[in-house]
C-alpha cells in the first residue's frame, strides 16, 4: 500500500512541483473482495443443492400420488387410468432420478470449487 501511495504522490508533486497538495489515495484490498464474490458462489450453490433436494422430495410426493391412485383404481378399475398411469408413473421415477444424478454431480463441484479455492475451514484437532 505505501509504495502505491508513494508513485501517486510522486506523479502529483511531479507536475504540482510549488503547490500544495492534499493526497488521498484509497487502496481496495481485492484479495478480501475476490475471497468474498467466491463465497458468495459457494453460497449460492449450496442454495442450489438444497433447491434440488427439494425438487427430489417433491418429485417423491408426487410419485407417492401416483402410486396411491393406482392402489385405487385397483377398485375401480377404469382402464383409461390402468393404460395411462404406468407411463406417468415411470416418468416421475426417471425424473427423479435425473434430479438424483444432477445433484451429486453439482455436490462434486460444488466441494471441489471449495477445495480449490480454500473456502472450508478445516476441522479444528485439539489436545
Amino acid at each position: 500500500m505505501s509504495i502505491f501511495y508513494f508513485i501517486v504522490c510522486q506523479y502529483i508533486e511531479q507536475y504540482f512541483p510549488s503547490e500544495v497538495i492534499f493526497c488521498i489515495v484509497f487502496v481496495f484490498n481485492t484479495s478480501n473482495y475476490v475471497f468474498m464474490e467466491k463465497m458468495q458462489k459457494l453460497e449460492m450453490m449450496d442454495k442450489i443443492l438444497r433447491e434440488l433436494e427439494d425438487l427430489k422430495n417433491s418429485q417423491t410426493s408426487v410419485l407417492k400420488k401416483i402410486s396411491q391412485i393406482e392402489a385405487e383404481n385397483i377398485n375401480l378399475g377404469i382402464s383409461m387410468l390402468d393404460q395411462s398411469l404406468p407411463d406417468v408413473h415411470e416418468s416421475i421415477d426417471k425424473g427423479i432420478e435425473s434430479v438424483s444424478d444432477l445433484s451429486e454431480k453439482f455436490q462434486a463441484y460444488r466441494d471441489k470449487f471449495s477445495r480449490d479455492n480454500k473456502l472450508e475451514e478445516e476441522p479444528v484437532t485439539g489436545s
